[in-house]
């Protein structure tokens, strides 16, 4: 399970230090993607590879389904962790994340998000406010589960 906030820095290669809580999980490979508001997904291998099973298992003469699946796996990079636990962070996704050289690693239980240290503390600000209301709400959505 991933937890937690880190302020680790991007070098000038692209690469990043993971946080040393997240290493064990990711050490056999990770799968770093496009996700919503502009961040970035870091899953473990198996966990990418159960998620898009279902993904690539719908019918693809959908076109929401086609669209979902390019947007998924075309911004998708296998990556394994070097000895000091670095990434590379390919540019197409630091652009797409707006990443420079601060940037906040978050724990989003079962991935960890990438997120630019400013748009992440927009964010973070815009929906403290609302975070009470996001339980009752949340809870709901998910019924009994």
């Amino acid at each position: 399970m991933f937890l937690g906030t880190y302020t680790p820095k991007l070098d000038e290669k692209g690469r990043l230090i993971l946080p040393a809580r997240f290493r064990d999980d990711l050490e056999e490979g990770l799968v770093v993607t496009r996700t919503q508001e502009r961040a970035l997904a870091v899953y473990p291998k198996a966990t990418f590879e159960a998620l898009l099973r279902p993904v690539l298992n719908a019918p693809s003469t959908l076109k929401q389904v086609r669209d979902y699946q390019r947007m998924l796996t075309a911004g998708a990079s296998f990556e394994i962790p070097d000895r000091q636990g670095r990434v590379t962070i390919p540019p197409l996704l630091r652009t797409y994340a707006g990443l420079d050289r601060d940037v906040v690693v978050i724990g989003a239980g079962d991935r960890a998000e990438i997120w630019d240290a400013s748009t992440w503390l927009t964010y973070s600000d815009a929906n403290e406010d609302g975070f009470a209301e996001m339980d009752s709400a949340v809870t709901a959505l998910l019924g009994d589960q």
